[in-house]
């Protein structure tokens, strides 16, 4: 794993011990910053399930101006940390050991541009989170995106309230879906706005 462009770009990123993380393919990951384009910069980045850090990196690396790691795993969170350190990013992130559908329940600050979603696969995680931010819309900025990693196999229909699915790609093993306010979704849609129109990337086989 790597760090693909920006400031730390060409920098190798440690895994984490054991298999419990879902690592995202570089592959994947040059599409998803693709896609987002210069949308990350300046945007603030809640890296759930956090793993290795990869995306919070990645996004930290392109201009993204501060991204918060969270994962349960003792371990997870001592190689996000190094991996911070190793890309000379750790002043702008942090990484915390905990539960994420307990952060999500009680976090109360300063909401992110982009949640990201990426937990342990066939477990079920990943609707209980989306579902955790559709019933706490302050979570999210204004025009702010969830995009959650999945295997294609675990895909299935969610019935939400605030967010609406408006885009979604499929990279082999990873699948990425993407998720905004309905109402902005809306308004974009009315006004013929271009405010979630990303870079297209198509996706591979």
């Amino acid at each position: 794993m790597r760090v693909i462009a920006g400031r730390a770009r060409g920098h190798k990123l440690q895994s984490v011990p054991g298999d419990g993380t879902r690592p995202i393919t570089d592959r994947a990951k040059e599409a998803l910053f693709s896609i987002l384009g210069d949308w990350i910069y300046e945007t603030r980045v809640l890296d759930l399930f956090g793993g290795t850090g990869a995306v919070g990196i990645e996004a930290l690396s392109r201009g993204a101006s501060y991204a918060h790691f969270i994962d349960r795993n003792r371990k997870a969170v001592q190689t996000i940390q190094a991996n911070l350190v190793h890309c000379k990013l750790d002043r702008q992130g942090t990484a915390a050991a905990g539960d994420s559908f307990a952060f999500l329940e009680s976090y109360h600050n300063e909401p992110f541009d982009l949640i990201y979603i990426a937990p342990p696969q066939y477990q079920g995680m990943w609707h209980k989170a989306l579902t955790q931010i559709d019933q706490r819309p302050e979570l999210l900025s204004p025009y702010g995106a969830v995009i959650v990693q999945i295997h294609p196999r675990e895909d299935e229909e969610l019935e939400l309230n605030f967010l609406e699915e408006y885009d979604r790609r499929e990279y082999g093993s990873v699948m990425l879906i993407f998720y905004a306010s309905r109402e902005e979704l809306a308004e974009d849609d009315e006004d013929g706005d271009e405010e979630y129109e990303y870079e297209d990337e198509e996706s591979e086989p």
